[in-house]
């Protein structure tokens, strides 16, 4: 029996709406960072909370309604992705020329922010994903695990790996932020990685 069954149809218009309320900002940021500098991310979202609102009546309850939107959002990314696939076969307009969009991820440089988003952009899809949902849309590894369909381990060493690669990418960065004593994410972000995995293990 799901969770929605015998809510009356205004009750679930208010949950839907505070569903949208809570996660729309988060949800275009997370299809903008998938998809790269893909102007159709936003339209990614929306299709997402369309198809959720279409789904709520069947929400089970099984896990967090911001975990269940995630799951639907991350399919929708997804299916996206596929469709780009096939209209790549007929593209004759190179990719690389192709201008990525500014970010606006609150870095007020724009080389800076360039370096960071074509590092990330630069990383295996699944790397990606799992690094953009635990260090960028605070989801436990375990629950990014779930999100895309692996397991904790799997979910791991994706993450790993995509720190690895990032830190590669940006050493010169984390050497100038090591210089100022300041904080450096990279290892921030790793020590957060840590911490997560260790929890979910125990």
């Amino acid at each position: 029996m799901s969770q929605s069954e015998g809510v009356g149809e205004e009750a679930l218009d208010a949950r839907f709406r505070a569903l949208v309320d809570e996660n729309q900002d988060a949800a275009i940021r997370t299809a903008q960072r998938l998809l790269g500098g893909d102007p159709a991310a936003e339209d990614v979202a929306q299709e997402a909370f369309l198809r959720a609102y279409r789904g709520l009546p069947r929400f089970r309850g099984e896990a967090s309604l911001r975990t269940w939107f995630f799951r639907i959002l991350i399919r929708e990314v997804q299916r996206h992705r596929r469709w780009q696939s096939v209209r790549r076969v007929w593209a004759t307009d190179s990719l690389a020329e192709q201008e990525l969009p500014a970010k606006k991820d609150g870095i007020g440089d724009p080389a800076l922010r360039s370096r960071i988003v074509l590092a990330l952009e630069g990383l295996p899809r699944r790397q990606r994903e799992v690094f953009v949902l635990v260090h960028l849309e605070q989801f436990t590894v375990k629950e990014a695990g779930e999100l895309l369909g692996v397991s904790l381990g799997t979910a791991k060493v994706h993450l790993h790996r995509g720190l690895k690669a990032l830190r590669k990418e940006l050493a010169d960065l984390v050497a100038d932020s090591s210089s100022d004593h300041r904080p450096d994410v990279g290892e921030g972000r790793e020590t957060l990685g840590e911490s997560n995995e260790k929890g979910e293990d125990g």
